[in-house]
């Protein structure tokens, strides 16, 4: 998904609400996460994901501009 703007991805993202994906959460010198969840809720500023780790239900904010400056990069299941 090439992305331009903050208001582009907040309507991918309410797109896909409810929808299974995978996150991919860069946290710097080479260590990535990568999980499977689904999108929650959208609100004007985040977004949440709800999340089984471990046989327990996380939920799990985001920003936007997260995607933006691929910190996370999402992608549909």
């Amino acid at each position: 998904m090439p992305v331009q703007s903050v208001d582009q991805i907040k309507a991918w993202v309410l797109e896909k609400k409810g929808k299974e994906v995978r996150i991919e959460v860069n946290k710097g010198r080479k260590k990535t996460v990568i999980r499977e969840g689904v999108i929650e809720t959208a609100y004007p500023f985040f977004f949440t994901l709800k999340m089984d780790v471990d046989g327990c239900c996380q939920r799990i904010s985001f920003n936007y501009v997260d995607i933006l400056t691929k910190t996370i990069e999402l992608e549909l299941i």
